[in-house]
């Protein structure tokens, strides 16, 4: 079947010193994002986790089959639920599941099986991602570039995150099936990461560390 087009009339062409500007402000904007590990138990409205969680399902995906599920959790209950079942899982982890090489990478970070951010942040995001969908009729239905589509929602999550004033943190303890179970989601499902989100405690350090400069991460040709 063939889509409707309509015109584009949502782009707004800017200047370019405003562009120039703007892209700037952007990139300075995020270079204060950090990844957070002591939260604040401050409240956060689920109105802003509605807003950027919106904002994530605008990402582009394929063939836009929009292979995501968000599920957004403030129940004190099932974030402790969640914080024991990953807990078990990263001590697994730290104990033995770990190749040396992983865990000396981590060792400057200082992270280990303890979790307490997962009780603590007001909400956690769990990102699924849907390896097919189920049409009207019951049958499935085939997804396109599942991991690819997740990926940039995910990045465009992080970010909305970052910029109405919140942190998070992103949180993989493997394997994560139990996120699938604790949030009821179908076997077209996997959990494909844990977003504590709230406000840093008042006492949050964040470890020193540096990004790749333009050379490293990009290679430009030009007439």
């Amino acid at each position: 079947m063939q889509a409707n087009y309509h015109p584009l009339n949502t782009f707004i062409e800017y200047p370019e010193d405003e562009i120039q500007q703007k892209a700037a402000d952007f990139r300075a904007h995020m270079q204060r994002r950090r990844s957070v590990r002591s939260f604040s138990d401050k409240r956060v409205p689920r109105a802003i986790i509605e807003n950027v969680i919106l904002t994530a399902g605008t990402a582009p995906c394929g063939a836009n089959q929009q292979p995501w599920h968000f599920c957004a959790i403030s129940s004190p209950a099932m974030k402790h639920k969640i914080r024991s079942a990953a807990e078990v899982e990263e001590q697994t982890f730290y104990s033995g599941r770990a190749p040396t090489e992983w865990l000396n990478a981590l060792a400057p970070l200082g992270t280990n099986a303890s979790k307490p951010f997962l009780d603590i942040a007001p909400w956690l995001i769990v990102c699924f991602a849907e390896s097919y969908h189920l049409k009207e009729d019951g049958s499935k239905g085939k997804n396109y570039y599942v991991t690819e589509s997740v990926g940039i929602a995910v990045g465009m999550l992080i970010s909305a995150i970052h910029t109405a004033g919140l942190a998070t943190l992103t949180h993989t303890p493997s394997p994560m099936g139990f996120l699938t179970d604790i949030c009821g989601r179908g076997e077209n499902e996997r959990a494909f990461l844990l977003l504590p989100v709230g406000y840093p405690a008042a006492d949050c350090t964040v470890p020193t560390i540096t990004k790749k400069s333009l050379e490293q991460i990009a290679t430009f040709f030009e007439d």
